[in-house]
């Protein structure tokens, strides 16, 4: 039986290269050599069945602390922005804010940034520093630059990293903001998700460089692009397979939530199943028409808020097995979805490896099968 810290990370090394990919030679030496233990800590996971969502802390060193670092999951770190496990002894209500992210995901994200000897890489979210620490590994610490909005996160990190040897450039600040005094960059890689590529990125990365970050929204759907900067200012690049989230940057998050007052409003038939919402690609189509809008919900029975505008729509079933919708405000949020829906389901509703995205000066736009294809434009 596996029980020391090199045993356990050798184990999951191996399960990660025969079911999750990790092909590249470097990043498992990387793994291998890696102590994600150094990085965690006390950790809090969900109570199972409750709600609102409980979280309880994990003590580190305690029964199978060592063997749940060491599997393939994500260990939530910071609730709310401020609660961390040894804040509490009990279970606690809360929203992760920070946390060590599947190493799954974090080696499948630094493999598909393409990086190369030499290459300067900043890294925006350092969290709890373990990342940063496989970056600095491959790439060494001279050419990792790595941002943390969250002071107390950025201390702990940076005390993590230099117990396992590394000293990265670290920096307390807005991601979003990038770090002007290191650039220009060759990669840019985000552990956090935004609503919008912040214009910032296109001036710090260089004309060939690449950016991977994944975008999302007040309707949780996510998408990890990787991006070419084709000059200042602008890039162009497409969605990649498979399933990513983050928690969102701070400043892209929804403004705090309130029991919503449903009101009265106009009626008609709907044109789609509102269970199409709930689909990955289809939740991220649905985003992209109505980015300023939060989405409540299950199934058909779905309901959307619009943060900016106050307009609501919500949809019911008939009692002829379809389905009715509701909508009141200046925004149609309905319409907008229908319409974006029917666009994608037009060409074959592909999954949303399918989609591109481009940005420059005149905003973002979001489209399918090549440039010229159905698309969104996004106010940057």
């Amino acid at each position: 039986m596996t029980t020391t810290a090199a045993d356990l990370r050798a184990a999951l090394v191996r399960q990660l290269t025969a079911d999750e990919g990790l092909t590249d030679p470097l990043w498992r030496a990387a793994a291998a050599a890696v102590p994600r233990e150094v990085f965690v800590g006390d950790y809090f996971r969900e109570v199972p069945g409750s709600f609102p969502t409980s979280y309880e802390p994990v003590r580190e060193g305690g029964d199978g602390w060592l063997q749940a670092v060491y599997t393939n999951q994500t260990l939530i770190t910071q609730l709310d922005g401020r609660i961390r496990p040894a804040d509490t002894d009990g279970p606690v209500a809360g929203s992760p804010s920070s946390s060590s992210t599947l190493p799954s995901l974090v080696l499948r994200m630094w493999q598909q940034l393409d990086v190369e000897a030499g290459h300067r890489v900043l890294e925006i979210g350092t969290g709890t520093g373990y990342s940063t620490a496989l970056g600095a590994h491959r790439l060494g610490e001279e050419n990792i630059v790595s941002v943390e909005v969250d002071p107390d996160v950025a201390d702990r990190a940076a005390a993590c990293l230099k117990t396992a040897g590394h000293a990265p450039h670290l920096v307390v600040g807005d991601g979003l903001a990038g770090h002007r005094a290191r650039a220009p960059y060759d990669r840019l890689i985000a552990t956090c998700a935004v609503r919008t590529l912040p214009y910032a990125w296109l001036h710090q990365v260089r004309p060939g460089g690449k950016i991977l970050v994944t975008f999302s929204g007040w309707q949780f759907g996510y998408g990890l692009a990787l991006l070419t900067v084709t000059e200042p200012g602008e890039a162009t690049g497409r969605f990649l397979p498979g399933w990513t989230s983050f928690m969102i940057a701070r400043p892209h998050d929804r403004p705090p939530r309130q029991n919503p007052t449903l009101l009265p409003g106009d009626e008609r038939p709907a044109r789609i199943d509102p269970a199409v919402v709930t689909d990955w690609t289809g939740t991220w189509v649905a985003q992209l028409a109505a980015p300023s809008a939060e989405r409540i919900g299950a199934g058909g029975q779905q309901i959307l808020i619009d943060h900016a505008t106050g307009s609501q729509a919500r949809t019911r079933p008939d009692d002829r097995g379809g389905w009715i919708v509701t909508q009141r405000g200046p925004l149609r949020l309905w319409d907008q979805v229908e319409d974006a829906v029917e666009a994608w389901q037009a060409v074959g509703a592909p999954h949303q490896e399918q989609f591109g995205i481009t940005v420059d000066g005149g905003g973002q736009r979001v489209w399918i099968g090549d440039e010229d294809g159905p698309g969104w434009r996004l106010p940057l």
